[in-house]
């Protein structure tokens, strides 16, 4: 049994998960299982939001353990799938290692072209402003809203920029368009559009994995991701609040 391949395999499948928005115990148990193919007598793995830590050991081999930290992670459900037919199959005797291994490593860490992320965010507002109650005009007003949105998300990954900032930053160019635009267009629901545009920001997954986590006592991981929704939507309300100020300043003809 080749130790350092089951445990590279059990790492990189964490690592894929994380990296997608998988819960941590869920990462922890398909870890596991991939560990306990080796047949010794220790096999863990710990989790973390932004690391993993697998250890394999016997008496008769030397103690095998790696370490990965994990940043930037999104939401990528089809991965997370991905990576558990292939961790099913090998455990299950369907699959070899090596070919388990191969697999992992070739699913692709970006699944679509920009373009498609771009057209995505661009049709998310326009489908939520008639859940909100919007006519024609809001859901135009906040397709084109996404289209900004889209840019604005573009250039600051292109720019690597922090997450938080990206998010605020986001949400203040998306409100203060719309406050601007509104006043030369009668008729529309500025609330409407200004809500269904950040929507894509929102951090709804995130806020349930946490809550999933917490309920499955893994109380470090699941405080971390209420932490990080909350920053995020602290971020985007800031961001926001302070478009939709400076825009009716500017549309009052200044600070009086």
């Amino acid at each position: 049994m080749d130790y350092k391949l089951v445990i590279r395999t059990a790492v990189l499948a964490g690592e894929l998960m994380l990296l997608s928005g998988a819960e941590t115990y869920r990462v922890e148990d398909t870890m596991n299982h991939i560990l306990k193919t080796a047949h010794t007598k220790t096999a863990e793995a710990l989790v973390f939001r932004t690391g993993i830590l697998a250890t394999i050991d016997n008496p008769d081999i030397e103690p095998v353990t790696m370490m990965r930290r994990v940043k930037n992670s999104g939401t990528n459900l089809n991965r997370i799938m991905q990576v558990n037919d292939i961790s099913r199959k090998y455990c299950a005797g369907e699959m070899p290692l090596k070919e388990a291994y191969e697999r992992l490593g070739g699913i692709q860490k970006k699944q679509y072209k920009t373009g498609i992320y771009n057209l995505a965010t661009l049709i998310i507002p326009a489908g939520f402003a008639p859940l909100f109650g919007g006519q024609m005009p809001e859901i135009l007003l906040s397709a084109a809203m996404g289209a900004l949105l889209a840019l604005i998300i573009t250039v600051g990954k292109r720019w690597n920029v922090n997450g938080f900032i990206l998010d605020t930053v986001s949400s203040f160019m998306v409100a203060a368009a719309v406050f601007l635009l509104g006043a030369k267009i009668s008729g529309v629901d500025l609330d409407i559009v200004i809500i269904s545009a950040i929507m894509p920001l929102v951090p709804g997954v995130a806020i349930t994995n946490a809550v999933r986590d917490i309920l499955q006592g893994d109380y470090m991981s699941g405080n971390a991701r209420v932490l990080e929704a909350f920053l995020t939507a602290a971020g985007i309300a800031i961001g926001a609040g302070a478009g939709m100020w400076i825009a009716g300043v500017i549309i009052a003809g200044g600070v009086r």
